[in-house]
């Protein structure tokens, strides 16, 4: 039996500490409305029909906003499935510090987006690469570290995660 990625994705998002939610495109505006914790910063999302620009989000976020913010908001085009992993792009809107430097990360991915697998990822990247989109941060759940005993989350990016994913099929 097959299980549907955008399933899979989510059973592998509860398994790294990550919290996720579905939505109607209709229900994007108020899913995110639920997931932001302000202040927040956040990227322009890669998706023509999808912005933050009705939020209270800063966008080109200051060095001043970057550090008070609470909440990160980035888009991602791809989610692996199996592993619980998105991609973040590093481009010019700040992404890559708008992911890694707030407490908590809000990703917004189109179902679409999730690719069953690292190979189908991979198939994916390839297609990127060869487009010149070459830089990544390949996110799979909280960030933590063992490094001095107990694990603790939190401490090289955000210590939580929650994924949007907009159903797009």
């Amino acid at each position: 039996m097959s299980t549907s990625p955008v399933r899979e994705f989510r059973r592998s998002l509860r398994r790294v500490d990550a919290t996720s939610s579905v939505v109607e495109p209709a229900g994007f505006d108020a899913a995110l409305a639920d997931a932001l914790e302000e202040p927040a910063v956040g990227a322009p999302l890669p998706f023509a029909d999808l912005s933050l620009s009705d939020h209270p989000v800063a966008l080109d976020p200051s060095p001043r906003e970057l550090r008070a913010a609470r909440t990160g908001v980035t888009g991602s085009r791809l989610g692996i499935a199996d592993l619980g992993t998105v991609a973040v792009e590093s481009r010019g809107g700040g992404d890559e510090l708008t992911a890694l430097f707030p407490e908590r990360h809000v990703v917004v991915l189109r179902a679409s987006d999730v690719r069953p697998d690292l190979e189908s990822a991979f198939a994916w990247l390839a297609e990127e690469f060869d487009a010149g989109r070459d830089s990544l941060v390949f996110e799979t759940g909280p960030s933590a570290t063992g490094d001095m005993g107990a694990l603790v989350q939190g401490v090289h990016g955000p210590e939580a995660i929650h994924v949007l994913v907009v159903d797009d099929e």
